[in-house]
Parts: C-alpha cells; structure tokens; sequence
C-alpha cells in the first residue's frame, strides 16, 4: 500500500491510478487482516461505487477535492450514515447512523471515501489500549503482542498496517498522539475548537451544537505530517455563513525555527530506548541549523500543570454525568483561571519560540495488559512506572489547547516506533505540521 493520501490523490487527479483500483485494494487488505483488528466495520458497495464515481469525475474532467477518491476509515464515534456507532459499547451494537458527523461531511465534500469504521476502546475510556467487547482488542502491527495505545488505537494501527490511507480519531487524554506514537504514525491533536465536533457524540439523534469549552479534540492521523495539513484544511472552521483558513506556518526553511526542547522529567522519566531517540533527533535539528532553547517555559511547574490536567479531565467527566460534588464551585472559577493564565504564559513563550519539542510518551508500545485499570503498570529500563504516567507529556497541550502533534522519529533495536511530540502557538497549527514536515526530510 505505497504512498499517502496526498500522493494518492494526486496520482487519482492526473489519472495514474484509479480511485476503484486503490479502493479494492484496501478493502482486499482489510478482508485479509486476521492479526491487526483495525477496521472493524466496513461498507463496500458504497465504497465501490464512489471509486467508481470518483473515476468518472477525473475522466469528464469536473472540478475535484483535495482528497478526491482518496478511500479513508475514521474512528467508530463519528456518526456516518449507513454505518454502526458503537463506541465499543455493547449498549450500541445495534446503532447505524443516518446522519453525518460534520467532519464526514467534510471529507466527502473534499473527495475522500469513507469505507468504514476503525476499532476503539469501550467508551473511549482507555488512552493505553483498544479493546471492547464487540469487536475485540487491536493489536499493534510492530508487534502483535503489545498495545496500538488508546482509544484511537484502530486507526494508528490502521495506518501503520496498511489498511487505510487516512483517519480521523479525537483527542482528550492523547488518544491520538499516543496511538501514533506507539504504531510510528502521524497523529494532530488541532487547537481546541478548529474542528467543529458536531457527530461526534453517543448514539441518538443530532445534539446542539455547545459553546462549553471542552478539553476535547478530533483531529487526524495520517502517514505524513502534509496529510495532516490537509485533512486539518478541509475539516477545520466553523459552519457557514462563517470562513475560516488555516495560519500560514511562522516559517519554511529549518534554520529559521527556534525550537524549544525539554527531554525528560522526573514525573515520567523517559526509557532509555526512547531518551536515545529523542537525543539523536535533537543533535540533527541542531546540526541543520536550528536554534535550540532548552527548558520549560519561564513560569511553568510541569508537574503542576499535569496535575491542573487531571483535575480538568475529573471536571470533564462530573458534568458528562459523574457528580455534582466533584468539587466547589470556587475551586472550579480558580482552576479555570489558572488554566487560562497557563495558556496565556505559553502564548508569551511562543513569541521567541516556534515549537516546543517533548516526548510523546515516555515509553514504546508495551505489551498488552488485562489487569484492572488501577493496577496496572509499565516496565521500562528504569523499572516499574505507572500507567498513568503515560499522561504527563500529553497534559500540557491539551490543559492549554495548543495544536500539538506526534510523529515517528525511529525506532528501537525490537523495531518498536519512537515518537516525538511538537506543540505549536495557539491556532497556529500549520507551524508544528511544517516543522515536522522538515524534521521527515533530514532522515
């Protein structure tokens, strides 16, 4: 399965490849996967016969998306009609959606093909694993017997296997960045808000639009961080009559990036194989000519703001229905605060740096475990770490809702992915997807 969904749609434009022939090529792919479990759901006359629409539209020479014929899966909590949303819940095993989630609509407007549905875990509850009781657990292409991560495992282990060109998950405790990490993919959380959410909810007809602020995000995740920039382009913004256009990255040449590095922490110590990784990625950027700034952003605690995240996600789940007591309504107005001059103290960070570069997490996919949640735990070369340790080097962006993006920087002697994290100025998604573009091409 050659090439990514940008190159794909190009060779689809100028008639190299038929969008039938790259369609029936993924779905022979997807019928052939008995290991992986990635893509649990898919509808392939409909797939077919937009192949063959798509095809025709290049051959008439009408006018085409950005992702013309481009066949794709997203995640299974995005309503799309004609297909089942479970959110691998028993409670939804019946559920087919007769309505589009707005970035469905979206990407078919754009020309993609959505063919079907990729694993999650229950609920989205789990940001290490992908497993529920309908469809099964997901494993990880690099190794069957380790974790994709969670809960947009099914689509990083997707993209990694060779089972779809394109796919859209979402984001609140870095179930994109860390599945991306873990199978060697790209994965975008966007600034909070870019990319409107409307379908992205439990079955049952359409919710109202909210304004509540929300700690979640969707986004995609791709095999190239230009696949990133341009399903961002044709998803993101509100709905008409309203525009929008993605900022222009701050540069284009590497050496004109000023990068800012942080390597390591006590909270969540970085596994040798991951630390080398990070290392060696950082000595390159530093060799091409970029300009290095060490440390956390002048008045930033990073164990404070990991634990302002976690009272943000308890926040978070006490008003989906959890309880009312969680905490006072005086602490709540405090943490908001705080959690609003967080934003403001990177946003004076990022005029003198463009990127901020971290781990993705602090280790590599590890293997699979069943154990209850609390129980768990992760070895790694500095012994045993807790499981959720996994959320310190995600909290930062998505307490603050900075763009931030995981990308593959190696892997180790086992062949497991290494992936680094690079969060970007608020609403300015297109600086980190540049800056990662141009960290690819140094390899």
């Amino acid at each position: 399965m050659n090439g990514t969904a940008t190159e794909v749609a190009a060779r689809i434009r100028v008639g190299e490849v038929s969008s039938r022939e790259v369609t029936e090529g993924m779905l022979a792919r997807i019928a052939a996967d008995t290991d992986v479990n990635a893509v649990v759901e898919t509808r392939p006359e409909f797939a077919l016969q937009a192949a063959a629409d798509a095809d025709e539209a290049v051959a008439v020479g009408r006018e085409l998306g950005p992702l013309h014929g481009v066949p794709m899966t997203v995640k299974d909590c995005f309503n799309v009609a004609g297909l089942r949303t479970t959110w691998g819940d028993p409670a939804f095993a019946e559920y087919v959606a007769d309505w589009d989630a707005t970035v469905a609509e979206r990407l078919g407007q754009a020309g993609a093909i959505i063919v079907g549905k990729s694993n999650v875990h229950t609920m989205l509850g789990d940001f290490g694993q992908t497993t529920n009781e309908i469809y099964g657990r997901t494993n990880n292409p690099a190794d069957l017997t380790r974790t994709p991560g969670g809960s947009s495992g099914g689509g990083a282990a997707a993209l990694a296997a060779g089972l779809t060109y394109l796919e859209y998950g979402s984001d609140l405790v870095g179930s994109i960045r860390l599945p991306a990490a873990y199978c060697g993919v790209y994965g975008l959380k966007p600034t909070t808000g870019l990319v409107p959410m409307h379908g992205f909810q439990l079955p049952g007809p359409p919710e109202p639009p909210t304004e509540f602020p929300m700690l979640s995000t969707i986004g995609p995740l791709a095999r190239s961080a230009a696949d990133l920039r341009t399903a961002l382009t044709v998803t993101g913004g509100p709905a008409a009559p309203f525009s929008w256009r993605l900022q222009p990255p701050r540069h284009d040449r590497f050496a004109d990036f000023r990068v800012g590095v942080v390597l390591d922490h006590a909270d969540a110590p970085v596994s040798s194989e991951v630390g080398a990784a990070l290392s060696d990625t950082i000595d390159r950027l530093g060799r091409s000519g970029a300009k290095i700034v060490e440390g956390w952003p002048a008045g930033v605690d990073a164990s404070e703001q990991a634990e302002a995240f976690g009272f943000q996600v308890g926040l978070f789940f006490a008003l989906q229905g959890g309880t009312s007591e969680f905490a006072s309504l005086a602490e709540v107005a405090a943490r908001e605060r705080r959690r609003i001059a967080l934003r403001l103290t990177w946003q004076r960070y990022f005029e003198d740096v463009d990127v901020f570069v971290c781990p993705a997490s602090f280790t590599t996919a590890f293997p699979h475990d069943n154990r209850p949640f609390d129980d768990r735990t992760i070895i790694t070369s500095y012994g045993e770490q807790r499981y959720d340790a996994q959320v310190f080097w995600i909290a930062h962006a998505s307490l603050t809702g900075l763009p931030a993006l995981s990308m593959p920087i190696g892997s180790t002697p086992a062949g497991l992915p290494v992936g680094a994290q690079v969060i970007g100025p608020w609403h300015e998604d297109d600086t980190p997807i540049t800056f990662a573009e141009r960290l690819a091409e140094l390899d």
